[in-house]
């Protein structure tokens, strides 16, 4: 990493590099944009090609990475063959090597063979054929030991200034799609690496570029936490329904048997084109979500024939029309830190199998469940200390509670807050800000004992 001086500068230049002529739309229109978008390609390229590994040595060597036939503009026809309407390329991958030319690190591709920004080739081609650009970015990064145990605050500074080149030297991004983030297997929490604080940047830089973090999958079907557009890994066992989905939504899947291409992708069967048309970008089209699928460029930097031929395929029997489905306009998603998490939490009865402490431990599958004969159920989450807050969310395993009411603690007593109207299964409640230590949930009737999987509480920042 460079020295936080030079990050610190760069970060300081961002008021210069801001989209300011750009008009900003509600979020709900850029939302709806993005589902009209409908299908896309992802384009998993990176030194994992060079391993026939999806996940790459963290000391490989940048000279692995020598695509001699590199040709963006040959993605961007397949693509364009498919009718699909943006691209998604992988800047850096979990392992932290850099393909565009960055000053963050010398771990890029201009210490590489090829010596070319391969970002800025693909931004060029791609927007040459009318399509959108959509930038994908992992938090986790093995290389400069971006991983739990180990993040500092240069950690945080080096991904901003990452960020910040990104959103600065290759025109409009569409959205970023971000990995590697509070996931079982990054263990990277919104804490760890603050989400909001990240969010804000980006915005801040590109007012229309939507937030994508692949990892949301954990959190509830109903509404949207930490990202603005809910994804779903069809590879990881995440599958929309395309039933009841009710939010703006991303579902992606490789054209072959993994992600970044493998030697035996020349030859081994791709994906049924068919298939893909008539089962899932119809149908998920259908349930406010856009497709992306993967497409693996080879070691020359080339998407191979039979993958060029799958897409032509695809193109051949599906064209967008119309205007697509009009999306029900969701709520902001939630995207501050969770006061309530792991805190102290107190209740009236309830099984000793699911005790209070399940209600704000950051984990949706457990639940506090109320003891069948308690009849007012209450939950309480001590805040350690009195601060402000504005957002309270609740969670269900399923919708239960009839009629309930919040309240919070300060200065010896308790005070109502608002009550809500949301009857499903999730229940967001904000409000003007209010202070206090304790926030406590009464419920007054149900259909059967309550079970609270998370009980939030946030401080947006306004």
């Amino acid at each position: 990493m460079q020295t936080i001086g030079w990050i610190a500068a760069l970060l300081l230049g961002i008021a210069t590099t801001t989209f300011a002529q750009v008009k900003p739309l509600p979020l709900p229109t850029l939302q709806q944009q993005f589902v009209n978008l409908r299908f896309g390609m992802f384009i998993h390229f990176n030194i994992p090609t060079f391993m026939d590994e999806d996940w790459a040595d963290p000391e490989a060597s940048p000279s692995l990475f020598n695509p001699t036939k590199l040709n963006t503009a040959q993605w961007a026809d397949a693509a364009k063959a498919a009718n699909m309407s943006y691209g998604c390329l992988t800047t850096k991958h979990h392992s932290g090597f850099c393909i565009w030319d960055t000053k963050t690190t010398d771990y890029n591709v201009m210490n590489s063979p090829l010596k070319r920004d391969v970002v800025k080739e693909y931004t060029d081609a791609f927007r040459a054929k009318g399509l959108k650009v959509m930038l994908y970015y992992s938090i986790l990064d093995t290389h400069h030991k971006l991983r739990p145990g180990y993040i500092t605050r240069s950690h945080i500074d080096m991904i901003r200034a990452q960020l910040t080149e990104l959103l600065t030297k290759y025109g409009e991004i569409t959205a970023l799609i971000i990995d590697g983030w509070d996931a079982p297997w990054s263990r990277i929490s919104y804490d760890d690496v603050p989400f909001e604080e990240l969010y804000g940047l980006i915005k801040s830089i590109q007012p229309n570029c939507l937030v994508m973090d692949l990892n949301a999958a954990k959190y509830p079907a109903e509404e949207l936490f930490y990202t603005d557009i809910k994804s779903y890994e069809q590879g990881a066992g995440q599958h929309i329904s395309t039933s009841t989905n009710q939010l703006p939504a991303l579902a992606c899947l490789p054209l072959n048997s993994a992600w970044f291409w493998k030697t035996t992708f020349p030859t081994a069967p791709v994906k049924d084109p068919v298939k893909l048309v008539d089962e899932t970008i119809i149908p998920y089209n259908k349930a406010y979500c856009n497709f992306i699928l993967n497409v693996a460029p080879n070691r020359e930097g080339l998407v191979d024939d039979n993958a060029v031929a799958a897409l032509k395929a695809i193109g051949d029997r599906w064209k967008p029309t119309g205007k697509g489905v009009k999306l029900p306009t969701p709520t902001p998603p939630v995207i501050s830190t969770n006061l309530a998490k792991f805190k102290p939490a107190n209740s009236s009865w309830s099984y000793d199998m699911n005790i209070m402490d399940f209600a704000n431990d950051d984990d949706f599958r457990s639940t506090w469940q109320s003891h069948s004969r308690v009849k007012q159920p209450w939950l309480e989450i001590d805040l350690d200390k009195e601060q402000g807050f504005n957002l309270i969310t609740i969670v269900e395993d399923k919708a239960r509670i009839k009629k309930y009411k919040l309240e919070y603690f300060a200065d010896g007593r308790w005070f109502a807050l608002p009550a809500g109207t949301d009857k499903g299964r999730v229940k967001v409640h904000r409000f003007p800000r209010v202070w206090g230590n304790k926030v406590r949930l009464t419920v007054d009737s149900f259909d059967t004992p309550p079970a609270i999987a998370e009980l939030g509480v946030y401080n947006e920042k306004k």
